[in-house]
């Protein structure tokens, strides 16, 4: 699998996984209108297991303000007394809510972030311990010449010890001749 099919394949991945989260935020809001529960970013991240900076992203936001917008109409009774911002209703079930999704969120941050440390660190490592393409380049044409010099060294060497037999076997004959010699002297003298 080449490069650029890896990459096709896995933004076709990211991009269905990113539609089905869309999917689910939308029919969490269904959902909620449905049972009458008020539609809130808080409850619908909740009911979809998404984040909710995907509630507030184009296309989800629009549905849940129509969905919001729908509730008033029906139960106009909530008073700006209540209101955060003009959105939501406070109420301790919500900000308890609020804040387990937020507790979820930097757990999982968390968690992303100590997964790409780990990488980070393999990948230091394999740079900081492997050697640079250049410098291995440069250690192998450095034993390569090694090598050569090294062979020239031994078959000099061989020549020599070539030479040197072919002496030994001169001068053991010479000996042999010199003891031959002697000893044909020494038959001489003694008779």
């Amino acid at each position: 699998m080449t490069t650029a099919s890896r990459t096709t394949a896995m933004l076709a991945a990211r991009a269905k996984d990113s539609q089905d989260k869309r999917d689910r935020a939308l029919a969490a809001v269904k959902a909620l209108e449905a049972a009458g529960t008020p539609v809130t970013a808080t409850a619908v991240a909740t009911v979809a297991g998404v984040s909710t900076w995907l509630i507030y992203a184009d296309g989800v936001r629009e549905q849940v303000q129509a969905a919001r917008q729908r509730q008033a109409q029906l139960d106009p009774s909530p008073g700006p007394a209540h209101a955060r911002a003009g959105r939501e209703p406070v109420t301790h079930d919500s900000l308890r809510t609020d804040l387990a999704v937020a507790r979820e969120q930097i757990r999982q941050l968390r968690t992303e972030r100590d997964k790409l440390r780990g990488r980070l660190r393999l990948q230091l490592g394999a740079e900081i311990d492997g050697p640079e393409r250049a410098e291995l380049i440069t250690r192998v044409a450095g034993l390569e010449e090694t090598a050569r010099r090294l062979a020239i060294e031994r078959d000099a060497r061989a020549t020599a010890a070539g030479h040197a037999q072919q002496r030994i076997r001169e001068l053991e004959d010479e000996l042999t001749a010199a003891r031959e010699s002697l000893r044909q002297v020494i038959r001489q003298t003694n008779k």
